[in-house]
């Protein structure tokens, strides 16, 4: 028998929502929950960014087939293809990727504490005070890599204060501290071009390239201590996304969850300008990643806050698929910088039409 037809008056109910799916990991008294989609979209941005990293390992001047780079990593051969694989290439690819997750990781923490998709440490002059930092270790203390390192963290560090100190009123709202960020990236970009007019040709040029945002100067040297630090302040974020995920509702709704703003807010602040400026320090200020890497890794995952996960494998993505454009694909070797600023600036272009649609 077929089941009755309702009748045309009757109310239907309607499908339960469970809401989205989670992945708990752990047991109950310490266990972290990921949302479904977010994982899947992390391990796809994965997988993609390691057959990147195959082709980053196999093309150039000598090149070299998937098979022999898989055998190099697995130790199975050796010789000249060795060299170029290990010491030559591997550095520059594992700083792409690890620089781009660090930059990505930088930009979601500002996006969050802000609650604005403009934040990021390239527009609001971050970038630009640990560039300075690093301007005046290289001009004065004569450059080497830790002292390099220390100038572009203190640089980034006194820039984020004067951020905070001149944006703080009554509270940091997003859009101050936007505005304020912009003129003081603005004030520090005119310094560092006067540092580097008063420099010596040498020293200028190679200051100016490396300002532009570039991997080429990447050795085992540099890559290894950054990529330390890089991973040591990633390691922290499992710490401080809890609570920066009630800081994105506001501050009233965080501190009613019991969530410590005036700690939680410096130590996210400190950890993201640490990012920033250890990338600095090798690679120069490379822009828009921060920027774009956050947004992209949300709207892909569809969550209503930034999933510093997915953020992070996003921007690792970007930033090594931006260096296998600008070695491999364009007529002329470019910073890799050069390629992510016409990248990124379209998608800048692109979310100041979608938000001007949204408004109205």
């Amino acid at each position: 028998m077929s089941a009755p037809k309702p009748h045309p008056g009757a109310v239907r109910r309607a499908p339960l929502d469970i809401g989205r799916r989670r992945l708990v990991v752990g047991s109950d008294r310490l266990h972290l929950v990921l949302g479904a989609r977010s994982v899947a979209v992390t391990l796809l941005a994965c997988a993609v960014t390691a057959v990147l990293g195959v082709l980053a390992l196999a093309l150039g001047d000598f090149p070299l087939s998937s098979a022999d780079v898989l055998g190099v990593i697995t130790g199975e051969t050796g010789g000249f293809a060795r060299t170029v694989v290990l010491e030559w290439r591997l550095p520059r690819a594992a700083s792409a990727v690890l620089f781009g997750a660090a930059l990505a990781v930088a930009g979601a923490v500002f996006q969050t504490l802000t609650r604005n998709p403009l934040a990021s440490p390239d527009i609001i002059g971050l970038a630009n005070g640990s560039f300075t930092g690093m301007l005046i270790a290289l001009l004065m203390l004569g450059g080497s890599w830790p002292l390099l390192t220390a100038g572009s963290l203190i640089g980034g560090l006194l820039a984020a204060v004067a951020i905070y100190l001149l944006a703080y009123r009554d509270g940091l709202q997003g859009f101050r501290f936007i505005v304020v960020g912009i003129g003081v990236s603005a004030v520090l970009s005119s310094f560092n071009t006067w540092m580097l007019l008063r420099a010596e040709l040498e020293t200028a040029l190679f200051a100016s390239a490396w300002g532009a945002g570039t991997l080429n100067n990447v050795t085992v040297t540099t890559a290894v201590p950054a990529g330390i630090c890089v991973v040591l302040l990633l390691a922290l974020m499992p710490l401080l996304s809890p609570s920066l995920r009630q800081l994105d509702l506001g501050d009233d709704a965080a501190r009613a969850t019991g969530v410590r703003v005036a700690r939680v807010r410096p130590a996210a602040i400190v950890v993201a300008v640490g990012l920033v400026s250890v990338v600095t320090s090798v690679a120069g200020p490379i822009a828009f990643v921060a920027l774009a890497a956050p947004q992209i890794a949300r709207r892909l995952t569809r969550s209503p806050g930034i999933p510093f996960g997915a953020a992070g494998a996003v921007g690792a993505l970007l930033l090594l698929g931006s260096d296998l454009i600008a070695q491999h694909v364009l007529p002329l070797t470019v910073p890799v910088g050069v390629v992510t600023i016409v990248l990124g600036g379209g998608y800048l272009v692109w979310l100041l039409i979608h938000q001007a649609r949204n408004r109205t």
